[in-house]
């Protein structure tokens, strides 16, 4: 009976230490998952931030570029008041003056004029007529439309005749 005793007696130590084990990674998992769903609040926190801090990088971007193109807008104002005066010197004046500002600013954004010289490059070309010439097949003979980039994107491909 004595063994009895004692076997129950180790058992309910072996029972003990289980559920005390088991206490234990359960506190651990408790600790784990805190941690887990606090880094997940920061995460979402950091997201929505940084979400917010860019449509306002945007909103700035487009604000400058509006500020910069406001005197070119009052320039063609001006120049359509002296169309409407019949100036036609002040008319052509005042467009080459909207030209050039217009085309500084945008200069100043980045945004460069296709080269067209020479022979024709289909990354930076379209060919719209191949035309019978006396230059070399393949050469860009005439511009029918103006192409750019911004810095390495083209955004519009020079329009162009080439030489056949």
């Amino acid at each position: 009976m004595h063994e009895n005793v004692e076997n129950a007696q180790q058992e309910d130590e072996v029972v003990e230490e289980e559920v005390d084990a088991l206490a234990e990674v359960t506190r651990e998992r408790d600790v784990y998952l805190d941690d887990l769903q606090r880094l997940k609040a920061e995460f979402d926190n950091y997201r929505k931030r940084a979400a917010r801090d860019q449509e306002s990088l945007v909103a700035r971007a487009h604000e400058r570029l509006v500020k910069e193109l406001l005197p070119v807008l009052d320039d063609l104002g001006r120049a359509l008041e002296a169309a409407e005066q019949h100036e036609e010197a002040k008319l052509e004046d005042g467009v080459r003056l909207v030209h050039r500002q217009l085309s500084d600013v945008l200069a100043k954004e980045g945004l460069t004029e296709i080269e067209t010289g020479g022979a024709f490059d289909p990354h930076v070309h379209e060919a719209l007529l191949a035309q019978p010439s006396d230059a070399e097949p393949g050469t860009v003979i005439e511009v029918l439309q103006k192409g750019y980039r911004l810095g390495d994107h083209v955004l519009r491909p020079a329009r162009v005749i080439i030489a056949q």
